[in-house]
């Protein structure tokens, strides 16, 4: 069977969003059914996969955030706990996110490595292979 590979992006239903100063979450409209979907989709391992400048967007919010806080929704504390691959040809590690490395390289040859290197996941229908 093989790995399934979710791309995953945040947008208003208009295409733009914005916030300037604290963190304004899902643009104010986060609500208990979304935070828990949100963390069912990170329930399974997997592997995060970002681009230098995902990273750095990631690392800087994160960087100020607590348990506590708003940032840190269950679901970004489970998401940071996931093993992660960085493609860059600017950053250096070690990052600061646990379990996380930087490959440098074209983006599409790393991601069709991480591809032929996962495991293959055997279910109640499919024979492992």
């Amino acid at each position: 069977m093989t790995p399934t590979y979710t791309f995953d992006v945040f947008s208003s239903l208009d295409g733009y969003g914005s916030h300037s100063g604290n963190w304004g979450g899902y643009w104010g409209k986060q609500g208990p059914e979304l935070l828990d979907r949100r963390l069912a989709l990170y329930g399974e391992e997997q592997r995060m996969v970002f681009g230098a400048n995902t990273y750095r967007a990631f690392a800087r919010m994160l960087a100020s955030s607590t348990e506590e806080s708003e940032v840190r929704d269950p679901w970004v504390t489970r998401m940071r706990s996931l093993p992660a691959t960085v493609v860059s040809t600017t950053l250096e590690g070690p990052l600061d996110w646990p379990d996380a490395t930087v490959v440098s390289g074209d983006a599409v040859d790393v991601v069709a490595r991480l591809k032929e290197e996962s495991k293959v996941r055997c279910g109640p229908t499919a024979a492992c292979q």
